[in-house]
C-alpha cells in the first residue's frame, strides 16, 4: 500500500546483494532498517517525524545522537535536548548548552546544575544577582 506515491510501511536490514547496498535503506511512511527515513523511522540512522535510531533526525528524535525539534539521546541537538550532551533553546543533560540549561555542567543565558556559567547562573557553589 502507498500513501502519496511513499510506501505505508518499509522495513530494510542488512546488506543487499542485489544493488550492492551494504546497510538496508527503509523509506516509507513506518520505516525500519539499518537507515530509515519516514513518518515513523527506526532504525540505525532514522529520519522522519518520529524517528528512533543510533542517529535519528525528526521533529521528535530518539536515539545515540538525535537531531530535532524534541531531541533525546546521548549527543542531543534540538529546540529542547535531553541528553549526556545537550545542545538547544532549552537544554536539560549531563552537559548542557542554551538559553535556558540544566545540568551537571551547565551554560547559558539561565543556567543551573552542579558547575553553572552564564547571565543567571545557578549553582552548587553560588547563585548569580547574589551579594
Amino acid at each position: 500500500m502507498r500513501v502519496c506515491g511513499v510506501p505505508l510501511v518499509s522495513v530494510a536490514f542488512g546488506p543487499d546483494p542485489s544493488s550492492g547496498e551494504e546497510l538496508g535503506h527503509a523509506h516509507g511512511v513506518i520505516a525500519l532498517g539499518d537507515r530509515a527515513r519516514g513518518f515513523l523511522a527506526l532504525g540505525t540512522r532514522a529520519s522522519g517525524v518520529v524517528a528512533l535510531g543510533a542517529r535519528a533526525r525528526g521533529v521528535l528524535a530518539m536515539g545515540g545522537r538525535a537531531q530535532g525539534l524534541f531531541a533525546m539521546g546521548g549527543m542531543a541537538a534540538g529546540l529542547v535536548a535531553v541528553g549526556g550532551l545537550a545542545v538547544g533553546v532549552a537544554a536539560l543533560g549531563g552537559a548542557a548548552f542554551g538559553v535556558v540549561s540544566l545540568g551537571g555542567a551547565s551554560a547559558g543565558y539561565l543556567a543551573a546544575g552542579g558547575s553553572a556559567w552564564g547571565k543567571h547562573s545557578y549553582s552548587a557553589d553560588a547563585r548569580s544577582g547574589r551579594e
